[in-house]
């Protein structure tokens, strides 16, 4: 919380039961970094569909870690995002309610939209280039539920940078940075654009150095802590990762 110092922030977040200070800070920090690898990567190739899917066939792992590294960075703002809106609703409690009705439900909708794309990729494996942007184009413009969405993931970073702003929990500067995320395009299979690099620097600009102040202000539990909690992670990803591919 800006001018509030390290103590009253510390005793702000160690309130918050989930994510935490360690889990919300750290993704406050990884997911604009994740988010920035994955549109840079697919930077060489056109924006449109038909372009990606092209791409895709060329480079397919090149873009496969793009579109990865993006979607990893989608479900990592989810606890950076809880983590902020739970120190946005200390002094504005009604307001929070809304950004985060917003902002969750816009990432809901990307989620939606990375699972799309891999879909699409897959279609080029099996029936080739042609019949993969045939389908996508065919299908484009069919109603699904997540469209009710769209507008809350342009919206809703832009409620939260003023959320941000009017609790006091980010400066103007940071709240500002953070309301240029609100310009990454939507939908599915888009590649990358100067308003893709600018959105992603503007949350790498709002959320790392405040996860960083998050993290600096919080007990350090220890490198045999730290360590344990690392192995469980990583264990754990796999784990999921091995089911996962059963089906």
């Amino acid at each position: 919380m800006q001018g509030h110092g390290k103590i009253a922030l510390t005793s702000t977040v160690a309130k918050q039961r989930f994510p935490g200070p360690w889990a919300g800070g750290i993704a406050l920090i990884v997911s604009p970094i994740l988010l920035l690898a994955g549109i840079l990567l697919r930077s060489p190739y056109h924006f449109f569909f038909p372009d990606q899917l092209a791409a895709y066939d060329e480079h397919p792992l090149q873009m496969t870690a793009s579109y990865s590294l993006f979607g990893a960075g989608i479900i990592m703002l989810w606890p950076a995002v809880l983590l902020l809106v739970q120190l946005i609703g200390v002094s504005k409690p009604r307001f929070a309610l809304w950004v985060e009705l917003f902002v969750i439900s816009g990432l809901f909708a990307r989620t939606f939209h990375a699972g799309v794309d891999h879909l699409a990729f897959q279609l080029v494996k099996t029936g080739g280039v042609g019949q993969a942007v045939n389908t996508v184009g065919d299908a484009y413009g069919a109603f699904h539920i997540y469209s009710t969405f769209n507008l809350a993931i342009i919206l809703g970073w832009i409620v939260l940078a003023i959320g941000s702003y009017r609790s006091g929990t980010l400066g103007l500067v940071q709240s500002a940075a953070l309301a240029l995320a609100s310009a990454l395009p939507l939908g599915v299979l888009k590649g990358t654009t100067p308003w893709s690099i600018a959105a992603a620097g503007g949350l790498a600009v709002a959320f790392i150095p405040f996860g960083w102040t998050i993290l600096r202000s919080t007990p350090f539990p220890g490198w045999l802590k730290i360590g344990t909690w690392t192995l469980i992670v990583c264990a754990g990803i796999s784990l999921f990762t091995l089911f996962g591919r059963m089906g």
